[in-house]
């Protein structure tokens, strides 16, 4: 071999172990995972068409990666130097750049949920509001005043209530209670569906008395194959002209004028609203809490059922009649007798503790 082809394998040798070198230690660069940061986590808001350097840049100032370079080298090894998305990111452990391009590329955004259960009113929900920390209760009231958010389907509505639809919603920190209220509102408006609310607009009192409806029974009942029935029970109601008396609206009444201690008293059975359906016969002006889909979907098709009545069987579940006399027959079975007997019980147990 010449002296000359000797000299140029061994710069080609050199050249290779260099770039092998050079290639395992950028490796080790951006796979190396780096804390940066005090305390328990450190958040990073990227902007909407932010570059890849000036986001190197702030991920390197909020101390999440070790500096811009190996910032930039990760994204290039990553090819994800035009994927990155804006948004704000958590970050509590250590990550190599290469785990924080990958969550940037993901949108792997910082969201906190919180969750409304079916039947839930306003003020209850604006209590959760404050609870999770999104901010005032008040804030959230104030923007489920907004009834002109659905003054295409109910033209009467004052507030938001019924049309905030129970469901677990994903929110950035900063959102604020006028951005929550509004994906609630679109939730209700994709979840009901157009062709439920243009039945629902077909129905005596429209959309408003439908939900209104739904609202009385998602209060009512948690059992799928009670909801037509207590729906069918009201709808009779309705159509003789006979009251409601549905307990749960006199305590909306109540707690609408913060007057409600956790329990209702039988002089509470008159308590002077519209919304107290043992004083005033018909619906409640309104909805008294969110109604859920089947909910909905009982008020639109009640059973067909000669049912007039219904009480609390203690279980869950109810027990249903078509006149006075059964009605109370069942009241003394299922209420009078029963917590009798559990007075007795409780009583006897006291007794055998020697208390």
């Amino acid at each position: 071999m010449s002296r000359l082809l000797r000299f140029v394998l061994v710069l080609l040798i050199l050249a290779a172990s260099t770039a092998v070198v050079g290639r395992g230690y950028l490796l080790g660069r951006v796979e190396t995972p780096y804390r940066g940061f005090d305390g328990d986590e450190a958040f990073i808001e990227i902007p909407q068409g932010l570059g890849v350097n000036a986001i190197a840049s702030r991920l390197a100032s909020a101390g999440i990666v070790r500096d811009p370079w190996t910032f930039r080298i990760a994204a290039w090894y990553a090819g994800a130097g035009r994927s990155l998305k804006a948004g704000e990111y958590r970050f509590a452990e250590a990550a190599s750049a290469l785990q924080v391009v990958e969550r940037l590329s993901k949108g792997d955004v910082y969201l906190r949920t919180i969750t409304f259960p079916e039947g839930w009113s306003i003020r209850e929900m604006a209590a959760a509001f404050e609870a999770r920390g999104f901010g005032a209760a008040t804030a959230f009231a104030s923007a489920a005043r907004d009834g002109s958010r659905v003054s295409d389907l109910d033209a009467e509505a004052t507030d938001l209530e019924g049309y905030l639809f129970p469901d677990t919603y994903a929110m950035p920190r900063r959102a604020s209670a006028h951005d929550l209220v509004g994906l609630m509102v679109a939730r209700f408006r994709r979840v009901v569906g157009d062709d439920m609310l243009a039945r629902a607009a077909q129905q005596p009192g429209g959309v408003r008395a439908t939900l209104t409806l739904a609202s009385l029974v998602e209060k009512e009942t948690s059992k799928a194959d009670e909801r037509p029935i207590v729906a069918g029970v009201y709808r009779n109601r309705l159509r003789i002209g006979m009251g409601l008396q549905c307990d749960p609206t006199v305590i909306y009444a109540l707690a609408r004028d913060g007057k409600y201690t956790g329990n209702i008293r039988k002089a509470d059975l008159q308590y002077d609203s519209p919304y107290n359906t043992y004083r005033y016969a018909g619906l409640p002006p309104g909805p008294i809490a969110s109604p859920g889909r089947a909910s909905i979907e009982a008020a639109l098709a009640p059973a067909d059922v000669p049912y007039l009545y219904f009480v609390s069987r203690n279980d869950g579940a109810h027990v249903f009649a078509s006149t006075l006399a059964e009605h109370n027959q069942n009241v003394f079975k299922y209420q009078i007798l029963y917590f009798r007997e559990k007075r007795q019980r409780e009583r006897a147990e006291r007794l055998a503790q020697g208390r």
